[in-house]
């Protein structure tokens, strides 16, 4: 028995040239960071991984017209949930490679509680590559220092979350660019 072959001879139509080219960018975006994507879109997954969630959700951020798309990393969401975010989230250069998230602690409030963990997020787009933690420090804690000196000298996006004891997330937000100084 010989498989089919599912490709076609045929050109592919502008809309098809549209919807591949929004595709490989998100993609590529998506794919740097799919192991903490089945994490923290796991509960907003319903009949499908975390990481194809946060595809779907996140091609709201894709930006212009072809074939210059863009993400638009203000509406880029690593995480979606229930659990309350960070108050008055930042993060700042820290010279070294190193870039500082801080929070207010806002412990006790709604479901948030002192030993959440943060997930700090770094994505540098010129490279396509991901730095995360999922593990350190706590929400009490309302400081961390995340080392990227891998991306010394190139602008990268942040975000900030954080995710319960029991697997809850908060939704991701988003900190600003940046460029990594020494």
């Amino acid at each position: 028995m010989k498989a089919n072959n599912d490709r076609s001879n045929k050109r592919p139509s502008p809309a098809q040239l549209i919807e591949r080219a929004k595709f490989r960018l998100l993609i590529r975006f998506v794919s740097s960071m799919g192991k903490l994507l089945m994490l923290t879109f796991k509960n907003s997954a319903i009949h499908m991984t975390g990481t194809n969630s946060a595809y779907s959700y996140n091609r709201i951020a894709i930006t212009g017209e072809y074939p210059g798309f863009s993400l638009d990393y203000t509406k880029v969401l690593i995480s979606k949930g229930e659990l309350l975010n960070a108050g008055d989230p930042s993060a700042a250069p820290a010279g070294n490679g190193l870039v500082q998230f801080s929070w207010t602690d806002n412990s006790g409030m709604a479901m948030a509680n002192a030993d959440d963990r943060s997930i700090l997020v770094i994505h540098c787009p010129l490279l396509t590559q991901t730095a995360f933690t999922t593990a350190w420090p706590v929400r009490s804690s309302g400081v961390a220092v995340l080392n990227v000196s891998n991306f010394m000298g190139k602008q990268v996006q942040t975000w900030i979350s954080f995710i319960s004891a029991g697997g809850e997330v908060a939704t991701s937000i988003y900190t600003g660019e940046l460029t990594i100084g020494q």
